[in-house]
């Protein structure tokens, strides 16, 4: 009984043109059955989702597993940051590609993943380590490669730390408090960030008749991004009752404010890098949302900017 049944046989790569055998036939038969009970039992409303189900859905995961790294510890916050950082600069080198850019995607990708990882073990000096050394092998890179020129060795440089030194704001601030409250400080950065970008979506869809930026980002308006301050600076406010935290009512309001604004220029740098290389949106890791760089491309100025009004600011 050694002898394997003909129906369990891998199937044979046939040349193209040849007519389908009675195995083939058969192959399909089943594979349309597996298909027609899955849908059979698939839920009605989930069989033909609309565009908006799937941005919610695949939003929830992305806000669930950023909200369970952020809280658990500080090493699931690095891990988050270091993906975020990794991916975002792989769709940043594919889009600049298309550019006629020549980036090297390789030391870019290491670079912006080493950027939190550094920060997380030597504190601000890291980005200064990490920075040098990505230079120097940038230029090393630039030297033996005859087609690389100045420009890719700049793109390079730029994707690497537009995506991972900045991101390396938060690695700061999460370390600044003890748990739970630098998780909990991190999480309201995330939240005021989302905040922002949501309320500015909603309300600009219903209420938005002024462009903002319609030579970049056509869709935006003055209406969403008014009311995307205004949400910033609500959960910013709340942050400053975190325990360990110390800033005023007013000055959280106004720090609110200035990452609500940092966060809209942050998008509207995204959408440029874009629209100059000609994409909609940057990948396609994320249904309904694009890739990950279009869902965090608020966050990066973000991170930055509230680690240094808070660190400098001695809020915390």
């Amino acid at each position: 009984m050694s002898a394997r049944r003909s129906e369990d046989k891998p199937p044979v790569r046939r040349a193209w043109g040849t007519p389908p055998t009675q195995e083939d036939s058969r192959e399909r038969s089943r594979t349309q059955k597996i298909k027609d009970f899955a849908h059979e039992k698939t839920p009605e409303k989930l069989k033909n989702p609309t565009d908006i189900q799937v941005r919610f859905r695949t939003g929830f995961v992305y806000v669930a597993v950023s909200v369970i790294c952020v809280v658990a510890s500080e090493w699931t916050t690095l891990l988050l940051l270091m993906l975020t950082a990794g991916i975002s600069a792989g769709e940043f080198y594919y889009m600049l590609r298309s550019d006629a850019k020549l980036p090297n995607e390789m030391l870019g990708i290491i670079g912006a993943v080493l950027y939190p990882l550094s920060v997380f073990f030597f504190g601000i000096v890291g980005v200064v380590y990490v920075s040098l050394a990505l230079l120097l092998a940038l230029i090393t890179w630039y030297v033996f490669w005859m087609r690389a020129r100045v420009a890719d060795v700049g793109v390079s440089y730029f994707g690497a730390v537009y995506t991972g030194a900045l991101l390396s704001g938060l690695v700061l601030v999460r370390g600044e408090l003890p748990d739970p409250w630098g998780g909990l400080l991190v999480l309201g950065i995330f939240l005021s960030v989302w905040a922002n970008d949501s309320f500015a979506y909603l309300f600009g869809s219903k209420f938005g008749k002024h462009k903002l930026a319609p030579r970049t980002s056509p869709k935006k308006s003055w209406e969403g991004f008014i009311a995307g301050l205004v949400a910033s600076m609500i959960f910013w406010v709340l942050m400053s009752f975190i325990p360990g935290v110390h800033m005023s009512i007013p000055l959280a309001a106004l720090f609110g404010c200035i990452c609500g604004l940092a966060g809209v220029l942050g998008d509207l740098a995204e959408s440029r890098i874009k629209r100059n290389s000609g994409f909609k949106d940057s990948g396609t890791i994320m249904p309904g949302h694009g890739g990950l760089l279009d869902r965090c491309d608020s966050l990066f100025l973000v991170s930055v900017v509230s680690a240094m009004l808070l660190i400098l600011g001695n809020c915390i």
